[in-house]
């Protein structure tokens, strides 16, 4: 057994230090390391290698197909990039009480004919049970594991060789062979590691959940997220029942598809159509209003932007977004200010993207331009008009990518009218379309459509 000993981690990357510093030579953070005890031992260790491993020639090594396990969850399939890749490792973050466990609970009892092994260090079985039977849903392939300590996880993975395994969460993990607390760098660096050459020598996906600090981030070491195969992030508002699954990262599918989903007291449902859902059903016309062609990795859909321009009765305007980046909003009352010469400098201005999602799809400029222009003006913009271009400083209406796939999602869902950019036509035959495309090239020309 090695000598009883004190180090100093790194909070934000895992960087380890002999003593305390103040700046992190690794990631330039200030006043992150903190005082760990540990003690390894270093003549043994929790898990060996089975595996030996020699260098062999790229040209020699022998091309696999991409074998995939479909989860019976659609939106997580298309988050994945298509399944699950055997021997992955994906770590699940998101705020507390937004739905991570509920959501993973879910696909693994609905998994029909996968042996799922669920983890929890934080519930016992029997809350976890009564989950279970809220969701309505049963699987005589689903085990149920309340530990903590990994070194007895391990023993029981090679015991009930489980396709797939859950572990929630871990920062409540410990290794008896670091003294730490659970939840400290050292501990989750292990843990993890551990659970990392499980996965990779028994073929095995290890899906992670981690909690989320103030800042937003995963709690632990940056280096796990280095770590880790795929970083899934939940997002949401808890005052809105609509659920995002976003990645941030993903060795092996694209990183900027989504999954919806809707929280219901029985779980978690997909939103195969989400832009019925993100366009609200009004009885009559309001000002203020317009409706946008989005485009979210593969997935188009129609969002609605509701917006709201007032005399400012404090001196000083305001400038509010939900939603929508405040900076991009500044930006584009700064061009509608000095561009197009409409006075928005001392009223106040409030914008709001219906749903409680976030985009950042620069194609709905246009569409916010013509909410603030819609709620100055006190005009309505007629219900079946919807937008899909991107502003530039100068008030010109620049193109956007596959705008065939936004043009089709719009006609789809009955609208008789969209506005693009005129660098759009290219390739594009109106013949094609149901729905009339009108392109402009300046906010100018929107305005005088719209508004006369």
């Amino acid at each position: 057994m090695a000598k009883l000993k004190k180090a100093y981690f790194c909070q934000n990357c895992g960087a380890q230090a002999s003593k305390w510093i103040g700046k992190c030579p690794s990631c330039n953070e200030w006043n992150t390391y903190v005082e760990e005890i540990i003690q390894k031992d270093n003549t043994s260790s929790t898990r060996s290698s089975k595996r030996i491993s020699k260098p062999i020639l790229i040209s020699e090594i022998q091309e696999t197909k991409d074998i995939r396990y479909r989860t019976p969850d659609n939106e997580l399939n298309r988050v994945l990039g298509g399944g699950l890749v055997p021997g992955s490792l994906v770590l699940f973050g998101g705020e507390p009480g937004i739905g991570k466990s509920t959501l993973l609970l879910q696909v693994a009892l609905a998994w029909s004919g996968i042996k799922v092994l669920y983890i929890s260090g934080e519930e016992s079985e029997q809350q976890i049970k009564m989950r279970a039977e809220r969701l309505g849903i049963d699987n005589n392939l689903s085990y149920l594991l309340s530990e903590t300590s990994i070194q007895n996880i391990l023993t029981h993975l090679e015991k009930v060789e489980a396709d797939v395994v859950v572990v929630d969460s871990i920062q409540t993990l410990h290794s008896s062979l670091i003294e730490s607390s659970a939840g400290s760098i050292s501990q989750i660096r292990e843990c993890s590691g551990e659970l990392m050459r499980f996965a990779k020598e028994t073929n095995t996906p290890v899906f992670l959940i981690g909690h989320i600090n103030k800042e937003g981030s995963i709690a632990g070491p940056k280096v796990l997220e280095h770590m880790v195969d795929v970083v899934l992030q939940f997002e949401g508002d808890r005052n809105h029942m609509y659920r995002l699954l976003r990645s941030s990262k993903n060795r092996f599918g694209p990183t900027n598809e989504i999954g919806i989903y809707e929280m219901q007291g029985s779980g978690l449902r997909e939103v195969a159509n989400p832009s019925e859902i993100l366009i609200s059903n009004r009885d009559e016309q309001l000002s203020g209003s317009a409706i946008s062609s989005s485009l979210e990795g593969l997935r188009p859909m129609l969002i609605e932007i509701q917006s709201l321009v007032s005399s400012a009765a404090y001196g000083t305007p305001q400038r509010s977004s939900t939603g929508f980046d405040l900076r991009r909003l500044n930006m584009l009352l700064a061009v509608l200010e000095k561009r197009c010469g409409f006075k928005l400098g001392a009223k106040d201005v409030f914008l709001n993207i219906a749903g409680g999602i976030k985009v950042e799809d620069p194609a709905i400029d246009l569409a916010v331009v013509c909410a603030v222009l819609s709620s100055n003006e006190d005009f309505p913009i007629p219900s079946k008009v919807c937008f899909a271009a991107e502003v530039g400083l100068s008030g010109e209406i620049r193109p956007v990518n596959k705008i065939d796939q936004r043009i089709i999602e719009a006609q789809k869902l009955g609208f008789e009218k969209i506005f693009i950019s005129k660098y759009n036509l290219k390739g594009i035959d109106q013949a094609n379309f149901s729905i009339e495309l009108i392109a402009v090239s300046k906010i100018e020309e929107v305005f005088n459509q719209l508004f006369g």
